[in-house]
């Protein structure tokens, strides 16, 4: 049974429109890549994705519709994948990494009731300073802890 985090589930992994792909081809390649069928499904599959998957989830969701992949190929081409820009690592709990397609600088929230890391775009007011001045920033790593509007909802909470 696959692994799930606290009260998500494993998604099926949906299939890309022929024109996505070829999007994602053309990504890898422009990023000195080469666009095998491996590596275009994790992409595909982190593009197509808002929950941050763990390797776990990635592997067992795309395993059914590609038997031959393993965990192995799978850490392999997200490290790959990371070291060329495309995607982003996640670790806010200190146990458990998760993913993402390369979205930029943000944030991230993770909800303390249902496990979820959902996308907080905001700038940060540093960053300007530290890019004009000795330093060379490569990643920012920002979370905030708290609850989720689903999970407050379902409380019957509003928003403070």
């Amino acid at each position: 049974m696959a692994r799930r985090a606290k009260g998500g589930s494993v998604a099926r992994a949906a299939r890309p429109s022929p024109s996505a792909m070829e999007r994602y081809a053309s990504l890898l390649r422009a990023k000195g890549l080469r666009a095998t069928s491996q590596r275009l499904e994790i992409y595909a599959f982190l593009a197509l994705r808002e929950d941050h998957p763990d390797v776990d989830t990635i592997y067992t969701s795309l395993r059914a519709r590609s038997p031959t992949l393993s965990r192995t190929t799978v850490y392999n081409t997200l490290e790959q994948l990371h070291r060329h820009g495309l995607v982003q690592g996640i670790t806010i709990s200190g146990t458990e990494h998760r993913y993402e397609v390369e979205k930029g600088c943000h944030h991230h929230l993770l909800c303390n009731d249902c496990g979820r890391i959902y996308d907080i775009m905001l700038e940060c007011p540093y960053l300007g300073g530290l890019l004009h001045g000795e330093h060379k920033v490569e990643e920012v790593h920002g979370y905030f802890l708290g609850t989720c509007k689903s999970c407050l909802s379902k409380r019957g909470q509003a928003k403070d």
